[in-house]
C-alpha cells in the first residue's frame, strides 16, 4: 500500500498533471484525483456533460473503441472509462452522466 511513500514518490504524476494543464488548458475542468495506492495514476473525471469526456478523448489520442461503456446507480447513470498512457504515468478518464431517456422520462413526471 502507500506505507512508506513520500511525496516525491508522487513526481510522475504531478509532473503529468502539470503537462496536462500546459497542453489542454483550454479543456473542460475535470476532477483529479491522485492515489498513493496507485502512485503512477492520474484519474480524470468529468460529470454530467459526455462532450467533455469526448473533448479529453480525443485530445489524448484515446481510440473510441477502448473506451468502455456500462450503467450504474440502478440503471441510471452512464459511465465512459478508458486508460491511457501519458508522459509516464497512466491516465484514466472517466465520463459521468445521467441516461438521457430516463432522465427525460423522469422530467415528464
Amino acid at each position: 500500500m502507500s506505507k512508506g511513500l513520500a511525496f516525491e514518490d508522487l513526481a510522475v504524476p504531478l509532473r503529468t498533471l502539470r503537462l496536462l494543464a500546459a497542453d489542454f488548458g483550454c479543456l473542460p475542468a475535470p476532477e483529479v484525483r491522485l492515489s498513493t495506492i496507485y502512485p503512477n495514476r492520474v484519474e480524470l473525471a468529468l460529470f454530467g456533460d459526455l462532450a467533455e469526456f469526448e473533448a479529453w478523448r480525443e485530445a489524448l489520442g484515446a481510440a473510441p473503441e477502448d473506451v468502455n461503456y456500462r450503467v450504474q446507480g440502478g440503471s441510471r447513470t452512464q459511465v465512459l472509462r478508458t486508460t491511457v498512457a501519458y508522459s509516464g504515468a497512466e491516465l484514466e478518464l472517466i465520463g459521468y452522466s445521467d441516461i438521457p431517456a430516463l432522465a427525460q422520462a423522469e422530467a415528464t413526471v
